[in-house]
């Protein structure tokens, strides 16, 4: 009978979460320099740096964690696997011979011995690219050699002496990196969180969003959820975003508001937020001055995202905030609606969900622990109001306790 945890993947699961944790603190590490960065994985290589302006990689990287203390082997798969898959990398986007020749990094959590041609491929002053190439070529010509190392030992011997020379001055070892469960101090560190009282819980925030865009960077299939690559912009306002809630800062405020024109309120006539008002009898001047505070949310909130002020995902949260304050004033409004209510009284009580959801949006902050000024509130709800003909049941916003039925023509339309 086999013994408990012979079949245990632990090991190489372990491996899958460090690479991704190795990618978020490459990425933050890089942030302080080039917010521009961008990472993916598991494209050409475990782990991938993008050039900005045409998204070639710029470096690739293979990571390798083992838990037992111990070499890193010049005759190893770690090595000659990572090899392998850098010839394999080039091929699909070059050569070895490119102009363009990306950085290859073997980041180890064990450590290289000296004198090993692994330990003169570390970055440094005593960096020896010409001594390790020859060391190399004879360590992979060894026909004595492991068998699991020989056929990608082979495809190394099988380049041109200087596709070799050109493939080994771009390889660095980076060994004796942190183990998984030594990463959290760097990646703190990497992410400016200082030590306080809240300093794990800010960086636990920080992990989970990551792991969500991990899976975005993996997914191949469903376009929803699939991403490119993933910027060191969105990780420091996501950083940012963190901070700021657990220090209690506020998002800036670079709208100011001014009562619209006459034109200006004039190109809203045909859109649903006015109609919505309209379906409740609200007079001229109320929706004026309702369509002041959607004109100018949205472009604050235009300029946080183009900023990098807020992530597209908080924004989201703090929309669905604002949604289930309105559903809790609608459906304590409506719930002694009944079929005998007059128009009027209808767009009385569409008027009191109005006001009420007007009063508990001005109190909701679009990041938790921060202020929001109460216009940014009121005015993301008029948003949500005026996609309620195409937006899905559980974002819907109306006033009129029959917005649904009277939207239907809008949608009808729509789809013609």
């Amino acid at each position: 009978m086999a013994q408990a945890g012979s079949h245990s993947a632990a090991g190489q699961m372990t491996g899958y979460l460090y690479q991704c944790e190795l990618a978020l603190l490459e990425l933050a590490r890089r942030s302080w320099e080039d917010a521009s960065c961008s990472v993916r994985m598991e494209v050409l290589d475990d782990i991938e740096f993008l050039d900005p302006d045409n998204h070639t990689p710029l470096e690739l990287i293979q990571s390798k964690h083992r838990e037992a203390a111990g070499p890193l082997s010049e005759a190893g798969k770690d090595l000659w696997r990572s090899v392998a898959s850098w010839i394999d990398a080039l091929e699909a986007v070059s050569t070895p011979l490119s102009t363009a020749m990306p950085l290859l990094r073997l980041v180890s959590t064990q450590v290289a011995p000296a004198g090993t041609f692994l330990s003169m491929l570390r970055s440094g002053a005593h960096r020896d690219t010409r001594a390790a190439l020859t060391r190399m070529e004879k360590v992979a010509g060894d026909e004595n050699g492991a068998d699991g190392t020989a056929k990608d030992r082979k495809l190394f011997m099988s380049l041109s002496p200087s596709q070799r020379h050109q493939l080994v001055d771009a390889i660095t070892v980076d060994d004796g990196a942190p183990v998984m469960s030594d990463l959290n101090p760097s990646l703190a560190k990497e992410l400016g969180i200082t030590p306080s009282d809240h300093a794990q819980a800010a960086l636990d925030d920080i992990k989970g969003w990551w792991y969500g865009m991990a899976i975005g960077l993996l997914e191949r299939r469903n376009p929803k959820r699939k991403r490119p690559a993933v910027s060191a912009q969105e990780l420091m306002c996501r950083r940012d975003e963190v901070l700021d809630r657990y220090a209690g800062r506020n998002l800036p405020i670079t709208e100011t508001l001014r009562n619209l024109t006459q034109a200006e309120i004039a190109g809203y006539e045909d859109q649903l937020v006015v109609t919505q008002m309209r379906w409740i009898g609200l007079p001229d001047p109320e929706i004026a001055m309702h369509l002041r505070e959607y004109h100018y949310a949205r472009a604050q909130r235009s300029e946080w995202l183009r900023t990098f002020k807020i992530t597209p995902e908080r924004l989201g949260e703090y929309e669905q905030e604002l949604h289930d304050e309105w559903e809790h004033v609608f459906r304590r409004r409506t719930r002694r609606l009944h079929g005998d209510m007059t128009g009027p009284e209808r767009e009385s009580l569409g008027q009191d969900v109005l006001d009420d959801t007007m009063d508990r949006a001005a109190d909701r902050p679009a990041r938790p622990g921060s202020i929001t000024a109460p216009w940014i509130g009121r005015g993301t709800v008029h948003s949500l109001a005026d996609q309620a003909d195409t937006a899905d049941p559980d974002r819907a916003i109306g006033w009129h306790p029959d917005y649904r039925n009277l939207c239907e023509p809008r949608k009808e339309a729509q789809d013609q």
